[in-house]
């Protein structure tokens, strides 16, 4: 069993950074594949990034390419989304979740763990 408590979302200006980080409990988080999810208000929940077990191979969605960055530090049990430039649009609850699987996905029904979410809001 994994636990996953996420922290560092708020309110920030367009144009801003944020970084939220993702703690994770149990001794099999070097295992896992990790990634974070948003979802809008009104809307279905959507994949923003992943990151390999390891944290050689990152995937992310076309909306934050080159705005968003993944990584992990598997000695802290830890995932973190630096997240710049952002929008209105990426105003959302973020979750972050984890797959038994080592290798990325973005398909939402393969992770098997995920957190309470936190909260971003980007104000314009």
């Amino acid at each position: 069993q994994v636990q996953l408590v996420e922290s560092g979302g708020g309110l920030v200006q367009a144009g801003g950074s944020l970084r939220l980080s993702c703690a994770a409990s149990g001794r099999t988080f070097s295992n896992y594949a990790m990634g974070w999810f948003r979802q809008a208000p009104g809307k279905e929940r959507e994949f923003v990034a992943t990151i390999s077990w390891s944290g050689g191979n990152t995937y992310y969605a076309d909306s934050v390419k080159g705005r968003f960055t993944i990584s992990r530090d598997n000695a802290k049990n830890t995932v973190y989304l630096q997240m710049n430039s952002l929008k209105p649009e990426d105003t959302a609850v973020y979750y972050c979740a984890a797959d038994r699987s080592p290798a990325v996905t973005m398909f939402e029904a393969k992770y098997d763990y995920w957190g309470q979410g936190t909260q971003v809001t980007v104000s314009s």
